[in-house]
């Protein structure tokens, strides 16, 4: 039997004790048996997540990489060859001499002189010019080019043809006009850096067009320089010449003006355009205020000496009169009182003591008084002086009251005087410069290079279109796959059910074909049954006392593989020498009795139904081809399997069968859509998940463990079912996973189908992407099919 306390003790360094379940599970922290900590989560770039990704979407990359060589391509065809060429001009700037401080100085080069240049070269006279000079308005091939960018030109290219353009329905000017926009829009000049050169470049689909039209854009801009004259320089400094009579004499008047109002108004203005009045108040202003201060610092001085502190003044300590008289007084103060001690003060000599001191202090108050006095007669005069100051003061104010008025008339001319002279002198200052620039100063230009004719196209490149083309597929098929990756919302890998569902992967078992599925099974030595035997380890480590002894085996929707996991846990359990009752609680889809062979005349729903006779109720628990191992089919499909398995008599059948065999197993139909299983739930004392790979979707199973969960199931786990670890796949660099230990033994990825499905399938069908479609396909029917039963 299976012995909890004894066949899975697993004995640790210094303990003999069984490890708990909490070694294997610590709060959200599961650990399965592999020793993986499942609450490390990965993060950051994972290089080898993309090359699976890339392999894993390889003919969509393909396919998407051969578009956009073809794209890039059409493109290409479709574009019109056009060439360029280009012509070198330099524009010489002579350095101008100019005379100042009678010294001759060099102007620097000025950037403003070749940005002139260019604007000139870009001007639609000097591009009138050129069309007339090459006769581009009665060309019609350049007046009418191909379009740039048509399909029409894949056939131009293909096959020689060209159309013929007209000119007859345009006009000479509409001509000239087309002729000159075609040079503006295909002109191109520009600066060539830290030097004096410019260079002019003119693209065209035909090269001939291209050079000639680049080469005469530089002569014209020369011969347009050359057919300025040197006129405009006499005419300038003839205009200004007359024009410096005139304000000179303008000057003459306005000064005169000025002197005969400022004599008139007895206005007399300093050197530095000020008033003399203005100056006046200034200067009143400063000497207020310095007769101001002088009156505070008395007054503190004079309040100090009311207050009976005279003695205590700096200027009476620091008198030195009254400081010899002070020395004196303490000097006979001193010899009265040492002779005190020895004679009385009525002696002759004490009392000419006494008169001497009487007479010293007198005179030092009379010396105190007359410094008193003499700061008082100080205040007095700085008291004076600022009413004085004040006084005259505002007098002035009142002068200056009446000089402003007449000043408005004198500052309007005075500001007509400085106008004149300002015109004058500028006057003076450009016509010397006029003189002296017409004869130094001097600019031209000189061709460097000429164009040559272009001997293959500029554009189109073909590298940098199909270059374009790639990137633009390649982001594209990123997107694709990106979007792909999102609306897929199935479980991929043991992660995903582990951060959904919150739920600890007991065993994960890789995907086997229909056809091979009964071979797997039966070897011991393949990769799902070594899975399933690691599904078996971690069940006995599930719960504190070990594995449960009813197990639930259930899943969100069907085809998930439950059946088969409920047929080959129950043989691993029984290879350990425990007796393993397996229960077919499907009473709408029975599958148990086809894995082990048997027929279903009678079973669990015959039983709840008291419809089996006492001589058959031994024969109902049916034993099979596999030591320990007995089965107990599901028997007739009853009307109302709901009821029945929520009945008091089943709980008591699960009851009274835990404690006849170790463990007692129940395939239980699909949770979503269905009650059976939620009711099954609450009877054993553990259920297990099956949730399959790529084919359940997350919100179907976190709606079915929240229905076990509402119905109190206790939940040990899931097994993750149909994992393909293929070696081009992602799920192949999952870290605990061993392509090798899992693969030998099952060459084909599924894990659970028809058993009698042996027909040979077409190459597509082979591949993993048509397999996952089909399974969708095919769940979603059987689950929409079973929904719809149970609902009818």
């Amino acid at each position: 039997m299976l012995d909890r306390n004894r066949q899975h003790q697993i004995t640790g360094p210094g303990h003999g004790q069984a490890l708990s379940a909490d070694l294997y599970y610590e709060g959200s922290n599961y650990y399965s048996a592999y020793g993986r900590d499942y609450s490390e989560q990965e993060s950051g770039f994972n290089p080898l997540k993309l090359f699976f990704y890339i392999v894993q979407y390889r003919w969509l990359i393909v396919i998407m990489t051969v578009a956009g060589l073809v794209a890039g391509l059409i493109v290409t065809m479709m574009q019109t060859p056009r060439y360029q060429a280009t012509t070198q001009l330099e524009v010489l700037v002579p350095s101008a001499k100019v005379f100042q401080d009678i010294e001759v100085v060099s102007e620097n080069s000025d950037l403003r002189a070749f940005q002139t240049a260019r604007e000139k070269l870009k001007s639609r006279a000097l591009a009138q010019r050129v069309v007339y000079q090459l006769g581009l308005s009665e060309k019609p091939d350049f007046l009418f080019p191909t379009p740039s960018f048509s399909l029409a030109n894949i056939f131009y290219r293909a096959f020689g043809i060209s159309k013929a353009p007209s000119i007859e329905e345009k006009t000479p000017e509409q001509r000239e006009a087309l002729a000159i926009r075609r040079i503006l829009d295909d002109l191109t000049v520009n600066l060539v850096t830290n030097t004096s050169l410019l260079s002019i470049t003119f693209v065209d689909q035909k090269p001939k067009y291209a050079s000639d039209i680049a080469n005469q854009v530089a002569q014209s801009f020369i011969d347009q320089r050359v057919d300025q004259t040197s006129e405009t320089s006499d005419l300038a400094r003839q205009f200004i010449q007359d024009q410096v009579v005139q304000v000179k004499q303008k000057l003459q008047k306005s000064e005169e003006a000025l002197v005969a109002y400022a004599k008139d108004a007895g206005i007399t203005v300093t050197g530095d355009d000020k008033s003399l009045i203005s100056a006046n108040i200034e200067a009143l202003n400063t000497a207020l205020a310095a007769a101001i201060q002088d009156r505070l610092d008395t007054g503190r001085v004079v309040d100090q000496i009311d207050k009976g502190r005279g003695a205590s003044l700096s200027q009476v300590l620091e008198s030195k009169g009254l400081q010899a008289l002070s020395e004196k007084l303490a000097d006979l103060t001193g010899q009265y009182q040492q002779k005190l001690s020895i004679m009385k003060p009525g002696f002759p000599e004490m009392q000419q003591l006494q008169s001497q001191i009487k007479e010293l202090q007198r005179i030092y108050s009379n010396g105190v008084l007359a410094i008193t006095d003499s700061l008082r007669l100080k205040y007095q005069q700085a008291q004076n002086k600022e009413e004085d100051l004040k006084a005259k003061l505002s007098e002035m104010e009142k002068q200056q009251v009446e000089f402003n008025d007449k000043n408005i008339q004198y500052t309007i001319l005075k500001r007509e005087v400085d106008s004149n002279r300002s015109q004058y002198d500028s006057l003076v200052s450009k016509l010397n410069e006029v003189g002296v620039s017409s004869e130094l100063k001097t600019q031209n230009a000189a061709i460097v290079d000429f164009a040559n004719m272009p001997d293959r196209p500029y554009s189109p490149r073909l590298s940098i279109n199909l270059g374009i083309s790639l990137l633009l597929f390649m982001a594209l098929s990123a997107s694709v796959i990106y979007v792909i990756e999102l609306l897929n919302n199935t479980f991929t890998n043991p992660e995903q059910v582990e951060k959904e569902l919150g739920l600890a992967i007991l065993g994960i078992l890789p995907l086997v074909d229909d056809k091979d599925i009964v071979g797997s099974i039966a070897d011991q030595k393949s990769g799902l049954s070594e899975a399933y035997r690691s599904l078996r380890t971690s069940l006995q480590f599930s719960g504190a006392e070990g594995a449960p002894r009813s197990l639930l085996v259930t899943s969100s929707e069907p085809s998930e593989g439950k059946s088969t996991t409920s047929f080959k846990l129950g043989q691993d359990f029984a290879a350990l020498g425990a007796r393993v009752l397996l229960v077919d609680g499907d009473l709408r889809k029975p599958n148990l009795h086809r894995l082990f062979g048997l027929d279903n005349t009678i079973g669990l729903s015959n039983l709840l139904t008291n419809t089996v006779r006492k001589e058959d109720l031994a024969g109902i628990f049916r034993p099979t081809k596999y030591p320990n191992v007995t089965v107990l089919t599901s028997g007739t499909i009853p009307p109302n399997p709901a009821d029945l398995l929520s009945s008091p008599k089943m709980a008591l059948i699960v009851t009274n069968l835990g404690k006849r065999f170790d463990l007692v197993i129940i395939d239980a139909p699909p949770i979503v859509g269905l009650s059976d299983a939620p009711i099954l739930s609450r009877l054993a004392e553990g259920t297990l998940m099956v949730i399959s790979t790529n084919q359940v979707t997350r919100k179907s199973a976190k709606t079915a463990l929240k229905r076990l969960r509402a119905a109190g199931a206790n939940v040990v786990g899931a097994a993750m079912s149909k994992f393909a670890v293929n070696k081009f796949d992602y799920n192949y660099a999952y870290k605990y996973m061993n392509y090798q230990y899992y693969s030998y033994g099952a060459g084909t990825p599924k894990l659970e189908g028809r058993v009698d499905d042996v027909t040979a399938e077409p190459a597509y069908a082979k591949t993993a992407t048509f397999k996952r479609l089909v399974r969708r396909i095919r769940s979603g029917l059987s689950g929409f099919v079973d929904r719809a039963q149970s609902s009818s």
